[in-house]
């Protein structure tokens, strides 16, 4: 029961009797709509059952106390609420001090620190948004601790400023959004322009979501994240020159086709094509789910990984393998880079009874091309943030 296990190394940790409350936040995977967030457009995501536990204790001083089992050579890291501010050399912990920060900045009560025990089991580094969940997971556990009331909304909005002002991160809103409000059995339809959304039972049935992670680490900051946003904000300024639009995602794939010309720039425009069929295609996702049309479903996916590579361009060689491998494969619907790119993860739906052979094959392949292992994971669709009992297992 694992986070029995983490209460009582809670107490070793932070030499304490006291019993702290537990809460967790889910990682996520995007079934479709890949750099569409930031692009005003609609995404797919789903909240799965690996994520960040946080227990955590109110203090009676000012001090803030945080620790991490997967960063144990990084100790407790100590900071005082009079000063919440980015430090580098903090790592990880930058993302719960952010939160706490932004909490207090809206003129929420935290008046005493904490001491906070975090635990992830999402492989740092694969995409699936571990840096969301961690704010997430800081988030409600400082609305359990502090007796606050925040508008779930409201969390989901600081969780993205955090990303965007604190680390300097330009990304969208729907990892904290599908994090925050994940529902069981069930993705997301996301309107990021809007924040209008709609629940879509996730039934597979005789298939299921299997996560392949390269093990190529990625690094969002440093990578050429910010620079895709640029290229489309560009290509976006021109596009208004005669389109009364505020965004990409309000392009359909005519008004594209009719007004592309006004892109100057050939990469711009690639990338602004990515954008408006991706958009595109996630609409007709939701339309193919609600039919139980998986074998359609399928074939968006592979869709979408194929304009991630020529026109958006954010696939790479270890992710192209292991995509390529799994469309091969007996018993594949579809499979998909999911993330920012540049390494990370991809997900792919596969026949139940297939799986071991998926599992066996796709890897072989990969070992023999990229010279290492992937590693699978069978992701169950799970519920959003939230407190859980001592001893609950998720």
């Amino acid at each position: 029961m694992i986070s029995l296990n983490l209460i009582q190394e809670f107490q070793r940790i932070f030499n304490t009797t006291q019993t702290p409350r537990t809460f967790f936040a889910p990682g996520r995977i995007n079934l479709i709509g890949e750099h569409t967030d930031y692009n005003g457009g609609h995404v797919f995501p789903a909240s799965i059952s690996y994520g960040t536990y946080a227990l955590g204790i109110k203090r009676d001083d000012q001090k803030l106390r945080l620790h991490s089992i997967n960063f144990q050579n990084q100790g407790i890291i100590e900071c005082n609420l009079a000063d919440l501010s980015y430090n580098k050399a903090d790592n990880w912990s930058n993302y719960p001090k952010g939160m706490l920060l932004y909490l207090k900045n809206a003129e929420y009560e935290i008046t005493h620190g904490a001491d906070i025990l975090f635990y992830g089991n999402i492989p740092n580094g694969a995409g699936l948004s571990s840096s969301a969940s961690i704010e997430m997971a800081t988030g409600v556990l400082l609305e359990g601790l502090y007796n606050l009331s925040i508008d779930r909304m409201k969390l989901i909005q600081l969780g993205q400023r955090i990303e965007n002002e604190y680390i300097g991160v330009n990304s969208g809103i729907m990892d904290q959004f599908a994090i925050a409000m994940g529902k069981r059995d069930h993705a997301i339809l996301l309107n990021c322009q809007t924040l209008e959304y709609e629940y879509a039972p996730l039934e597979l049935k005789e298939h299921a979501v299997v996560i392949i992670n390269t093990n190529k680490q990625r690094t969002l900051a440093g990578s050429n994240y910010n620079e895709r946003r640029a290229q489309c904000e560009l290509a976006l300024l021109e596009l208004q020159k005669e389109c009364k639009i505020e965004s990409l995602g309000e392009l359909t794939i005519e008004d594209f086709e009719k007004y592309k010309h006004l892109i100057s720039d050939n990469i711009n425009q690639k990338r602004a094509k990515h954008v408006v069929y991706e958009n595109a295609r996630t609409l007709e996702a939701l339309n193919k789910l609600q039919q139980s049309d998986l074998q359609a479903f399928g074939k968006l996916m592979n869709e979408s990984h194929i304009s991630l590579k020529s026109n958006y361009e954010v696939t790479g060689f270890e992710l192209d393998t292991v995509v390529q491998a799994a469309w091969e494969q007996k018993g594949v619907l579809g499979a998909r880079m999911t993330g920012a790119g540049f390494g990370g993860c991809a997900i792919a739906i596969v026949g139940k009874d297939k799986m071991e052979e998926f599992k066996n094959n796709v890897n072989a392949i990969y070992r023999d091309k990229v010279g290492y292992d992937a590693t699978f994971y069978m992701a169950a669709i799970g519920d959003g943030a939230k407190e859980i009992l001592e001893g609950a297992v998720q």
